[in-house]
């Protein structure tokens, strides 16, 4: 018991420190698994932001239950909302250029992020995404809802494997 509140504690206290800075971010304490950088407000490692899965964990979270070309089924990912993510970075730029583990990018508009809920899911049906599940970041759309969305462009956008991003 005495473990569930101080892991309730400390995710708390990440929560209010990464929604209410000055202008840097908490350093990761966990191994980081995206780094942002390019025109964002709020740093923790010189010009860059990092994050570790609990910061990422703290921010507000998205769901996505959707079909894409990657996985059989109707799937639920669940992830922090990407305008979230730009919120707490005071992010100012019109496109993100988004890197996978594997060097693969893709641009996004930041404004594809509000208009479609975009997520990068951390799990896909409650489970973890590991890096053989196209983890440990996938930039996911609502493909199902939005059927406009089930296009080259933006199954393009679907970037897996993030590890970084660019603010431009």
């Amino acid at each position: 018991m005495k473990k569930l509140i101080g892991f309730i504690s400390t995710t708390l206290l990440m929560l209010s420190s990464l929604t209410a800075f000055a202008d840097t971010l908490p350093a990761p304490s966990g191994p980081v698994i995206l780094t942002v950088s390019g025109n964002i407000e709020h740093t923790n490692n010189g010009d860059v932001a990092e994050f570790d899965r609990a910061m990422l964990m703290a921010l507000e979270q998205g769901t996505i239950l959707t079909r894409n070309p990657w996985a059989d089924g109707l799937n639920r990912y669940q992830g922090p909302l990407g305008a979230a993510l730009m919120e707490v970075l005071g992010a100012d730029g019109d496109t993100l250029l988004l890197t996978a583990l594997n060097d693969y990018s893709s641009e996004m508009p930041t404004s594809d992020l509000s208009q479609f809920g975009v997520v990068l899911a951390m799990s896909m049906n409650d489970q973890q995404l590991r890096i053989r599940d196209r983890g440990p970041l996938f930039v996911i759309y609502p493909f199902t809802d939005e059927p406009e969305l089930n296009s080259e462009l933006y199954h393009n956008r679907s970037v897996w494997q993030v590890n970084r991003i660019d603010v431009r």
